[in-house]
This record gives C-alpha cells, sequence and structure tokens, in this order.
C-alpha cells in the first residue's frame, strides 16, 4: 500500500502531467485541433515561388472545372429521372438566373484565388497557405469569397440544368466546405495572424456578403 500511494503521487508529475492528459477523454478533440492547427503553421513556415504555387493548383483543375460540374450537371439530371424526381421549374428564365449565378461565381471565385496566389504569396491549399492576410477585394466583404463563389457558380450550373439531384449536391459540398473553414481553417488562421485575423474576423461576416458601406 506505500508503495502503491507513492505511486499515485509521483504519477500525475510524470512527463509534465502527461499521464493526466491521457486519461482525459475530454481532452481529446482539444489536443487533435491543436495538432493540426501546428501542422498548418509548419506548411505555412515555407514561403513557395510562384511557378511551384501555380503548379501546385493545377491537379485540382480536372476537379473543380470538370469533374464537380459533370456530377451536377451532367449526372444530376439522370438521378433525377431514376429517382422520379421532379426538375427545378423556375419558368423560362432557368438558363438566365443559372448562368448569371454561374458567372458570378466563378468571377468571385478566380479573383479570390488570384489575390491568394499573388497578394498572399500562397494558395487556397493548406499545405501551401497564404503568407499574408488578405482583406481587400473581395475578402473585403466576407471572409471566404472563394467557398462563396464556388457555391453560387455550382449552385447556377444546378439551376440552369433543373436538377433537384444536382441542387442537393452542391448544397452538401457547401455544407462540407463551411464545416471545414469553421472547424479547422478559422483556427488555423487565428493561430498565424493572431488579433489581426481576430479583427478582421469580428468585422467582416463568415460568408453572406455585407453590403458595400455598411458596418
Amino acid at each position: 500500500m506505500p508503495l502503491l500511494r507513492r505511486m499515485s503521487e509521483v504519477g500525475p508529475r510524470m512527463h509534465g502531467g502527461a499521464v493526466v492528459q491521457m486519461l482525459d477523454p475530454t481532452r481529446g478533440p482539444e489536443v487533435e485541433a491543436e495538432r493540426a492547427q501546428s501542422r498548418y503553421a509548419r506548411w505555412a513556415a515555407t514561403e513557395h515561388s510562384e511557378g511551384r504555387r501555380i503548379a501546385a493548383l493545377l491537379p485540382a483543375g480536372p476537379v473543380f472545372l470538370g469533374l464537380i460540374p459533370l456530377l451536377v450537371a451532367g449526372i444530376g439530371p439522370r438521378v433525377d429521372r431514376r429517382l422520379h424526381l421532379d426538375p427545378i421549374g423556375i419558368g423560362s428564365v432557368n438558363r438566365i438566373v443559372g448562368g448569371l449565378l454561374t458567372g458570378l461565381g466563378f468571377a468571385i471565385a478566380f479573383k479570390s484565388i488570384d489575390m491568394q496566389l499573388n497578394q498572399g504569396r500562397g494558395t487556397p491549399l493548406p499545405v501551401m497557405p497564404t503568407q499574408e492576410l488578405l482583406t481587400e477585394g473581395p475578402f473585403r466583404y466576407c471572409r471566404n469569397p472563394m467557398t462563396l463563389g464556388t457555391i453560387l457558380a455550382y449552385l447556377g450550373m444546378a439551376i440552369a440544368a433543373r436538377t433537384t439531384a444536382g441542387t442537393l449536391m452542391v448544397l452538401s459540398f457547401a455544407a462540407s466546405l463551411l464545416l471545414y473553414l469553421k472547424r479547422l481553417e478559422e483556427g488555423e488562421l487565428a493561430e498565424r495572424f493572431g488579433e489581426a485575423y481576430l479583427a478582421y474576423k469580428r468585422e467582416t461576416p463568415f460568408i453572406i456578403p455585407r453590403l458595400p458601406g455598411r458596418r
């Protein structure tokens, strides 16, 4: 018994309390988040050349400009027919509204990527993040304009194709992106840019743009 008592007293002090932390299940998600954020900070420690930044983005092109549009506007209508889903109908303006949303969405997304490549000296990819906090251009109106533009573009495609299944695909994709931004990227940005990001976060909407002139 004395030996067990001494071990219980010494144990929690071993390795700076690591034993206690390992036994505390409530610290699990926090520890994982800290590890993930530290990993992002290590990735951001290296600034890559413009050529490497562009090369890193090239594989994403076929996915975001080819595969996802094919799933939404090409496969979506087929799924509708297979599942007997009613098409989205807003009269003869489907293609007009869809085309406007797609064009606007891609314009916002590409402008955001261009700023990340040039002014931010990074990419949208977590392994090659921006070196500077972007707060101008489309980033002035919401904190995640690239995500906003992407969602609008794909939603426009779904509306133009009048596909219910495609619209549900877009909404599911949007939910996944927004969850990632909230759960991981915001913590990573706060870790790297500190009070500058926190102030920007307080003043700028998450995804729904602020109207010009409003604060």
